[in-house]
């Protein structure tokens, strides 16, 4: 692993940049430009400073004019200019820079918090329940996990569970002998066996039916799983990480998820909060998809650089969509865009304002009485917006996350076009 230093000089020129670094959950130190190195250390110095700089580093150009983002080429290192103005996105960028593969965007304190719990837990090979909204971060943190395990050496396999075939939940899971079912023509170790030695991520783990949360608990309990067709188990080493957008307790309530299975995953739970509760993180995660998207599209030009009310409003914003919609808006805006920067105006949301007071209540018009059965359709069509909010627009899993069935949805979508038509 990289270790990472900070030059003194830097460090006196730009203080906010270290305070930046530490709360990102980067473990920087400072250092003399010139004092000897490890081999594969980084270091992020002042541009006057490059005499002692290796490609791998950081140049920063702490000046007065337009930020840039020079990429490292031809054996010089990267490059970062900025001023006052641009501060707060420069050291965001500055960190994504620096961040090694495997660790999440932070840049809220309360994040940091949470990768060092995260940090403790990943040491044990406990079994971990992740809980958060769709879009919050749950693969990159059951990722981390892993990376920071001693598992780390073996395979993390991931596996979406409301995107298993419900008619093949149980073979892609615990595997399957030739034969077993209609189409089995060969035999399969299924997804455990497949992270054998290493971490088992299943995501969405309250779509799974109610006879697989049984032989599920089983693998967790016994270790060892009993492939489709076999009579004998196999035994199995696998660390498993849970994840649900949905409140895994309330599930046990409502009779929709065994309560000893959901004791049995949340030995080390983690919640991760929604990204509008974490400011911080809104400009390390901009700065991170910013990095990924002109890296694949370099014909852009430059670095597609927010100016500071572009900034100021993606903090402002309430993101129900969270990290997804951020991605969305960040890649509008790319395309969108007329000058070299990003601008407010040319993201697709909407200045956030002081709430308008509510209008006084119309006097009541008896010709027009309000009926039991608008209300009832009102706060049927609400439920359906909340729940194509949480999935991403997904119509299937809004439509099991009602407990309704997908032409049911469709027809309350036409519903909800004849409403705003009218």
């Amino acid at each position: 692993m990289s270790t990472f230093g900070m030059s003194d000089g830097l460090c006196a020129r730009v203080p906010m940049l270290q305070q930046w670094l530490e709360r990102a959950f980067l473990d920087i130190a400072p250092v003399a430009a010139d004092a000897p190195r490890d081999r594969g250390s980084v270091h992020v110095l002042l541009a006057s400073e490059i005499a002692h700089a290796t490609y791998r580093d950081i140049l920063v150009d702490y000046r007065d004019g337009a930020p840039c983002f020079e990429r490292a080429a031809s054996g010089l290192p990267a490059r970062v200019g900025f001023g006052a103005a641009d501060i707060d996105f420069a050291c965001a960028l500055i960190a994504e820079l620096l961040r090694p593969s495997g660790l999440p965007a932070v840049g809220d304190e309360s994040s940091a918090r949470l990768m060092l719990l995260a940090g403790r837990i990943a040491a044990s090979d406990a079994t971990v329940l992740i809980q958060g909204d769709t879009g919050t971060g749950k693969e990159g943190m059951a990722r981390f996990l892993h990376a920071r395990s001693g598992r780390a050496g073996k395979d993390f396999i991931a596996v979406n569970c409301a995107a298993l075939p419900e008619t093949m939940m149980e073979a892609m899971l615990f595997g399957h002998k030739k034969g077993s079912f209609t189409g089995a023509a060969n035999a399969s170790d299924g997804l455990f066996l497949a992270a054998d030695g290493g971490t088992l991520f299943l995501d969405e783990i309250a779509e799974l039916p109610l006879n697989l949360q049984a032989k599920l608990l089983r693998a967790l309990q016994e270790g060892e799983v009993l492939p489709v067709g076999a009579t004998h188990p196999v035994p199995v080493n696998v660390r498993v990480i849970a994840a649900c957008n949905r409140d895994l307790a309330a599930e046990c309530d409502g009779g929709r998820f065994r309560s000893d299975l959901y004791w049995r995953l949340n030995v080390m739970p983690l919640a991760l909060n929604p990204l509008a509760t974490r400011k911080g993180d809104v400009l390390a995660i901009s700065a991170a998809m910013l990095i990924g998207l002109h890296e694949k599209a370099p014909a852009m030009g430059a670095f597609p650089w927010p100016t500071k009310s572009a900034l100021d409003r993606l903090v402002a914003h309430r993101w129900p969509g969270n990290a997804r919609e951020l991605g969305n808006v960040l890649h509008r805006a790319i395309v969108l865009r007329e000058g070299e920067r990003i601008e407010a105006d040319d993201l697709s949301i909407a200045a956030v304002t002081a709430p308008v007071p509510a209008p006084a209540p119309a006097p009541a018009n008896r010709s027009a009485p309000i009926r039991l059965q608008d209300i009832a359709k009102a706060s049927k069509l609400d439920a359906i917006r909340h729940a194509l909010r949480e999935t991403d627009g997904h119509r299937a899993l809004a439509a099991r996350k009602l407990g309704i069935s997908e032409r049911t949805l469709r027809y309350r979508l036409a519903e909800l076009r004849e409403m705003a038509v009218a």
